[in-house]
């Protein structure tokens, strides 16, 4: 299956996060539904997510900076309501999207595409085809194929099914240093097939494990005429 972006939703009315849920169910997207804030604040802490839809007036600053610190990357938030339901504080993300009632289907998507793509970093470096580098995200061994200074492109084996989380690290043997990656698209390498493609932005990092990479990326020679590596279907 086709990766599918999680999206919390965490609102009080459940008629509402019933038909929002599967609205976003519709468009591909995999809702989450979390009651209450005390839910939604254990949720986002505890589960790696795409993006939040909330009330305006939850009261979920300290919980998504809670969040973000441990996912070390910024939450994206739609918050559902009037910009003054907000209750007063720092904003929820920095850059809060507000949708106001009543909801439609055809806006709420529209907004929900537009957070999410909003929050993916674009590449600002040269990528650079090398040869397949063998890494582990999370422990599950995967071959890195492209890198640039401000991310990644890597292949799962074909006897691995698991889907990536939003956000993982990314150990390479070689460098002998750890980074922090969010997911930023996933897709299988051709129909049916169980090797599946994934590109990477590099989160905030420790200076120490930005430089090594830095330097991986500086000194792995590019491969000439690079073809995309095909892995043989198990």
């Amino acid at each position: 299956m086709d990766y599918r972006p999680k999206v919390i939703v965490a609102l009080r009315d459940r008629v509402e996060s019933a038909t929002i849920a599967a609205w976003l169910d519709a468009k591909g997207f995999d809702p989450v539904e979390s009651f209450g804030e005390r839910a939604a604040l254990d949720r986002m802490t505890s589960e790696a997510s795409d993006l939040v839809v909330t009330d305006a007036d939850f009261k979920l600053q300290d919980g998504l900076r809670k969040a973000e610190r441990a996912r070390n990357t910024r939450i994206p938030a739609i918050l559902v309501g009037d910009a003054r339901d907000e209750p007063k504080g720092p904003a929820v993300n920095g850059q809060p999207m507000y949708l106001a009632r009543p909801l439609d289907q055809a806006t709420l998507a529209c907004f929900v595409m537009m957070a999410i793509l909003d929050h993916r970093p674009e590449r600002r470096s040269v990528r650079k085809p090398i040869s397949l580098t063998d890494a582990y995200v999370n422990g599950l061994p995967v071959r890195i194929v492209d890198v640039s200074n401000e991310g990644l492109c890597l292949v799962t084996p074909p006897d691995r099914s698991a889907v990536l989380p939003p956000s993982f690290n990314v150990r390479v043997p070689l460098l002998g240093v750890s980074v922090g990656v969010q997911r930023v698209w996933g897709r299988r390498a051709k129909p049916g097939a169980s090797t599946t493609w994934y590109g990477g932005a590099l989160t905030q990092n420790p200076k120490a494990a930005e430089q090594g990479w830095k330097a991986f990326v500086d000194t792995i020679p590019v491969v000439s005429g690079n073809q995309r590596p095909t892995l043989r279907e198990g």
